[in-house]
């Protein structure tokens, strides 16, 4: 395909029952519940298998390895992995979800956090209770925020997936504060690797999804995902168009998915959250947000 074609901590939540959009996934299995069951037991039990924060199955199979050392380099400038033309440097973020409730945002800002993307959507079926808190607290706070979709690229087309996390907040405004919308691409929860896809089925499928985003919203959406991953599951180059997201739990960002030769942000701890760092200064990341 040419390039010009466009080519964790999983935990138990107690929430009101009235706040919960949930619904079930095709291929999971889930927990009979008997008319007696204590309704919290079943809101908990639904959440651990239909909702994944972002890096859970790639921490799953390829493990967290940062230390407080790995760490502290990791938000240090990459030369090697550097955006052409820009000036060598980085701004600190993190990404959320449900897991963690209400965030207290201002405490998140005095540590130096300046971005974040927030969980809207899994499949066809989940929204992210705590969006609303999560996702407009941090823009109230000062944060550059987005949001972003967990796909299972089996459920449902990549079209359909598309346009639901477009419906439950993953849209995009030229407000200079809100980043364009994340795919998040890693392993399958629940069963093969690349959710019985084959290469290019799940290059169109990915495909799918981001032409979608990009006529709604004019903008390409950023790409999450580990080396290891992509390279087993992916055929095709979006270098061109998406921003890398990459997953990495090191003291370097280390080789990079296919073809892209940086990366715009970099996970690389889930301790004792997901903690990332934009590639560039915090012009760069207004740049990124404006579009």
């Amino acid at each position: 395909m040419s390039t010009s074609r466009r080519g964790r901590l999983l935990a138990a939540l107690v929430v009101p029952a009235t706040l919960l959009l949930l619904g079930s996934t095709v291929q999971a299995t889930a927990a009979t519940f008997s008319p007696e069951t204590d309704p919290v037991t079943a809101i908990n039990a639904d959440i651990a298998v239909h909702n994944h924060d972002m890096g859970s199955q790639i921490r799953r199979v390829e493990g967290d390895k940062s230390t407080p050392d790995t760490q502290k380099a990791a938000q240090q400038p990459q030369p090697a992995q550097a955006i052409p033309g820009q000036v060598l440097a980085t701004v600190a973020g993190m990404d959320v979800a449900s897991y963690q409730g209400n965030v207290d945002w201002a405490s998140w800002w005095n540590q130096g956090k300046r971005f974040v993307w927030t969980k809207a959507t899994e499949s066809t079926s989940y929204t992210n209770p705590y969006f609303a808190q999560q996702y407009n607290g941090s823009f109230n706070q000062g944060f550059i925020r987005g949001a972003y979709h967990f796909a299972t690229p089996n459920t449902a087309s990549g079209a359909a997936q598309a346009n639901y996390f477009l419906a439950h907040g993953g849209g995009w405004s030229k407000d200079g504060r809100t980043l364009p919308g994340a795919l998040d691409m890693e392993y399958n929860p629940y069963g093969a690797t690349c959710y019985g896809l084959s290469q290019a089925a799940m290059t169109s499928w990915i495909l799918d999804f981001h032409d979608t985003y990009h006529a709604k919203t004019g903008r390409w959406p950023v790409i999450y995902t580990s080396q290891s991953w992509w390279n087993q599951c992916v055929s095709a180059d979006f270098s061109s168009t998406a921003p890398l997201w990459v997953a990495r739990y090191s003291s370097s960002v280390g080789a990079l998915p296919y073809n892209w030769g940086f990366y715009t942000v970099w996970q690389y701890t889930s301790s004792p959250l997901d903690q990332d760092t934009f590639n560039g200064a915090i012009d760069r990341l207004q740049a990124l947000a404006n579009g």
